[in-house]
């Protein structure tokens, strides 16, 4: 059993919860797991490890609610780039403690600035259809941190899908990304039997984060959970560079 304080059994609870929110719900609350899973597991090199089992729960309800939206020739054009980003992320996961941990903060800070500025002034962002930048940041991000899901949401946005195939694609590229990383954390030696225990424990607040998703996003109101978020993920990235 991981000797966790109960602080940190409830913040990772809410991180499978907003897992499996973030798959099949609302996107933008996966912004806020990164630097709450680095607080759970106390390491900011290791906590990507505790947090994959997690997304990887939530990418198969994703997929089976959207596998048949997706755009096939999007991810094609990708899957090299990503590949490039994904082999430097994997080579960074061998820094220290001293250096992953305010890395893994200056990559969800920038995720965060971006996710602000599509949210609330998209002109800013020129609409591009050039897989070349969005693949290597999105393979590094999610290797090294968990946090390519501003890049992608900018990516696809660009690409002017509809909604249905905006959702499919993305479900499609985190499943496929994130499956690809278990070798890489393993090699890494990132997993470990505490991590796995909790991932255990917690696993089942994924499901029933995935299943509340769509019923959150029509009962809730989307302005208060999305400042729920923003409040969460602003609090707790200072903690990261500490």
């Amino acid at each position: 059993m991981p000797e966790l304080a109960v602080w940190q059994w409830a913040l990772g609870l809410a991180c499978a919860l907003f897992a499996g929110i973030a798959k099949t719900g609302m996107p933008g609350v996966a912004i806020v797991i990164v630097p709450l899973m680095a607080l759970v597991a106390g390491h900011a090199k290791t906590s990507p490890a505790w947090l994959l089992p997690l997304l990887l729960t939530g990418d198969v309800f994703a997929l089976f609610y959207w596998r048949r939206n997706a755009s096939g020739v999007r991810l094609t054009r990708l899957a090299p780039w990503v590949a490039v980003g994904i082999a430097g992320g994997a080579a960074a996961l061998g820094f220290p403690e001293s250096v992953m941990k305010p890395l893994i903060g200056a990559i969800v800070s920038v995720m965060f600035v971006l996710y602000l500025v599509r949210r609330w002034k998209p002109g800013l962002l020129a609409d591009t259809t050039h897989p070349v930048p969005y693949g290597i940041a999105a393979g590094f991000a999610t290797t090294v941190a968990n946090a390519a899901g501003p890049v992608m949401n900018l990516f696809l946005l660009g690409q002017k899908l509809p909604k249905e195939e905006f959702i499919g694609t993305g479900a499609w590229f985190f499943f496929l990304v994130n499956a690809s990383k278990v070798p890489i954390y393993a090699s890494h030696s990132m997993f470990t039997r505490e991590s796995v225990i909790f991932d255990l424990i917690v696993g089942p607040a994924v499901i029933a984060g995935a299943l509340s998703g769509r019923w959150i996003v029509r009962n809730l109101s989307p302005v208060l959970f999305e400042w729920i978020v923003i409040l969460l993920t602003a609090a707790s990235i200072p903690l990261l560079f500490r």
